[in-house]
Formats: C-alpha cells, structure tokens, sequence
C-alpha cells in the first residue's frame, strides 16, 4: 500500500478483537470505543488527560439538566473536586436543590417513566422522569433551607458563589449530623474551596425561597454582576497569569452559556487583548440545527471569541446523554490517576477581582466609548 493518508500514523485501522472479560474502563475506551460519538468519548477521555487536566490549565466546569436526583453529584462532581479535577463550576439552581436531598439524608428511588402520574399525584410522589421522591423530601428541604437563608450571615448583597459557600458550610455539617459525608458535591466544594455560580439564582427553588424570606422583611440580594466578574476574573487570571483556560460542559442550557462568555467579558466589553478559552469539551443532546446548540459548538464560539481559533483542534463535541457519559468519564480519570492540587478559587476571588478591576481601568477607554465602532472590529480580530 502507497496511500499516504493511510501509512501517515494519523490514521488508525478498525481491526479489533473480542472483548475479554475483566476489561478495565480504561482499556474499554481506548480500544472498543472506535467510532462515532464512542470516538469522540475516547477523545474527550485523552484530551483531558493529556492536555486538559495540568498544572498550567484552569478548569471551568458547567453542568445543566436534573443530573444530581440522579446521583451524579455524589458519584461524579464529588471525587472530580477531591481530585483537583475542578477549579469553579457553573450549575443549575436545580441541581443545586436536589444535592441537597442527599445531604439530608432524604431518599430519592428508581421508578418507572411509564407510571400513572396522576395515581403518584395522590399519593404524594413526586416524579422527575424515572427517579421518584415523596412530596415531603421536597418540603424538608425547604425547611432547612428556609431555616439556613434565614440567618443573619445571609443578610447581605452578595454573588451566587458566596451564596453557595455559605449554604455549602451548613450542608457539610448537616452530612456530620446525618451521617451522609460525602454525598453533597455543595459541601465538596465548600471544603475544597470551589466556586460554584448559578447563572440564573431565580430559577429554583432556592430562589423560591429566597424570595419568599424578603417577603417577610428579610435582606437577600443577589447580585449577578458579582458573578459575572468573578468568573471573569478566574479567566483573566487563567490567561494572563497561570497559563491556558479550558471548559468542560456537561448539557447546554444557561449554564453553558454563562461559563462561555466570560471571553466575550473579557475581549468585547473590557477590552483586553487575550484570546478565547484553550480548550473545550461538551457533551450534549442538542442539536444546532433547531438552535438548541446555538452559539456553543466549537467552530460558531470561535466566531464569538469564546474559543482561541488556533485551538480548535483540541475541542470535541460529544453528542450523547451526560447521564450515560460522565460516570464513564470519571471512571477513565480515576483509573488513569488524574490528580491535581486544588486550587482553592474561592478564597482568592476578591484578590482576582481586585485584579482585574486594575488591569480594567488600564484599558476603559474601550468600555466608555472613545473607540470607534471599527477599531473595535479590528481589535477583536487581532489586527494591528
């Protein structure tokens, strides 16, 4: 054979053999998992172990859908933050609700998709697809979080990442007093100082309960321009000071978007000279075409300057159920050995911040408007 694409090494031969028994997840990917979206989980599998997951590399993660009733906040966030694997994560109220459940202590079951609703609505379970709880799992948690929000620590304006450190202090001692340590990726991240943004704090019962608390004379604001900053910051400083910046997307939805454009931030509103994030990786069910991907797929971000054009290579899209895709994921890594040290953004964040602010201020004729339209574009696509 003379063909040069084939004999190049880039490309390797379909040629496998049987499936022993005993294999290791490692090996299951590495070699069975050959084509398609199994391909490309192979290559969201080696990305991060090869590229993403360095010392030099600050790691966003963002995570959308009901994924914790499902367990995944216990199983998969929780040893990927002991192992350093997350540096701030962007997730959904929801999802921070329900890994509440767990800290509680309050069981949540398997069921069936299939089952009579308005039988379960009389009964008082509550269903969310094929996970079952009963009514008064929802209405503890309520409790508690009414009780916590309630405090005067609470009183205050302040981001969702301060929000959630303080929630996440009261639910790792709530997992001391019900003997569930462990089970909360909340109070992971609060021990191991993560931030944890919510891109929408209004759209959960969080905020249900969080409005409902003013409503009786309570002071909780929550300021989204403080996490807009923050995370931008954590960017910034990624960029301009530790090396590359790459993201890991767990679903779409706000989340995603949130955690994307602290590039845009960064280029089109502060004005600041750095290019789009290093790497990226999604998993998701979406599509493009119906706009339900829109604005995220690797080639349409870069056009955003949410992604470095010269890195494109190093972004894999894998279209497939996360519920399904990340187990297998943390899995590779943990049996790779994929260690980092944490490194504690949250306790950092006002000095990033302050950082940021400086190098802003050095900059802010962008932000007020003595740049013309074209000289914007210009800079945007790097031209000198």
């Amino acid at each position: 054979m003379k063909n040069n694409c084939f004999n190049s090494g880039l490309w390797q031969r379909i040629f496998p053999e049987a499936i022993p028994p005993g294999i290791s997840i490692v090996d299951m990917i590495d070699r069975y998992f050959l084509a398609y979206n199994a391909g490309r989980l192979r290559e969201v599998c080696n990305v991060m172990v090869e590229k993403i997951f360095r010392d030099d590399v600050v790691v966003g993660m963002s995570l959308a859908g009901a994924a914790t009733p499902a367990g995944l906040g216990s199983s998969c966030l929780v040893p990927m933050m002991a192992d350093g694997l997350i540096d701030y994560l962007v997730v959904t109220g929801a999802n921070i609700y329900h890994d509440l459940h767990f800290a509680l202590n309050l069981p949540l079951y398997r069921g069936s998709p299939f089952t009579n609703d308005s039988s379960l609505h009389r009964q008082g379970i509550v269903r969310i697809y094929d996970i079952l709880m009963e009514y008064k799992v929802l209405a503890t948690t309520d409790h508690w979080l009414v009780k916590a929000l309630g405090q005067r620590e609470f009183q205050t304006r302040m981001g969702t990442s301060r929000l959630h450190w303080l929630l996440g202090r009261r639910v790792h001692e709530a997992e001391q007093q019900h003997g569930t340590s462990g089970m909360s990726f909340l109070a992971q991240a609060y021990r191991c100082d993560v931030p944890v943004f919510t891109s929408s704090p209004g759209d959960s019962t969080i905020g249900l309960d969080i409005a409902a608390l003013n409503l009786t004379g309570r002071d909780i604001q929550i300021d989204s321009s403080i996490d807009v900053n923050e995370t931008t910051a954590i960017v910034y400083e990624a960029k301009k000071n530790i090396g590359k910046s790459g993201v890991v997307i767990w679903g779409g939805g706000s989340p995603k978007n949130f955690i994307l454009q602290t590039e845009p931030a960064l280029q089109e509103v502060l004005g600041f000279n750095i290019k789009g994030h290093d790497y990226f990786i999604q998993v998701t069910d979406a599509r493009p075409d119906t706009g339900g991907l829109s604005g995220a797929t690797p080639s349409e971000a870069v056009s955003w300057s949410k992604i470095d054009p010269d890195m494109l290579s190093d972004a894999v899209v894998c279209y497939a159920d996360l519920t399904i895709i990340m187990p297998l994921v943390v899995a590779y890594l943990r049996e790779k050995g994929v260690r980092r040290d944490n490194r504690r953004l949250y306790q950092r964040l006002p000095n990033l911040v302050d950082g940021l602010q400086k190098a802003f201020m050095e900059v802010k004729d962008f932000i007020q408007g003595k740049r013309s339209v074209d000289e914007t574009i210009r800079f945007l696509r790097g031209d000198k």
